[in-house]
């Protein structure tokens, strides 16, 4: 994606994208090697703010990352049609 500006990737960085507000929040995968069986997550991590405040992160199994996405994707088309109806997912 070549446009940049809040809420969209910079160009050439396709696994984050920063905020109106300036957080970078970036999307990768996590490998943890325990005895066995190694686990695998999505990791999210959301940065810093602008004043410098610590951001958070979670892991993600594919099944989470997926309603995840379902989720974000249905509030950007209710916020882009105008027919939020102010209820919370």
């Amino acid at each position: 994606m070549a446009t940049s500006g809040p809420d969209r990737r910079p160009a050439g960085e396709s696994d984050s994208l920063v905020t109106a507000c300036g957080r970078r929040i970036s999307v990768h995968g996590l490998r943890l090697p325990p005895a066995g069986r190694p686990i695998r997550r999505i990791a999210l991590d959301v940065g810093r703010d602008q004043g410098g405040e610590p951001g958070v992160w979670a892991a993600l199994t594919a099944e989470g990352a997926r309603t995840l996405a379902h989720l974000l994707l249905a509030q950007a088309t209710l916020t882009e049609s105008g027919t939020e109806d102010g209820s919370q997912v």
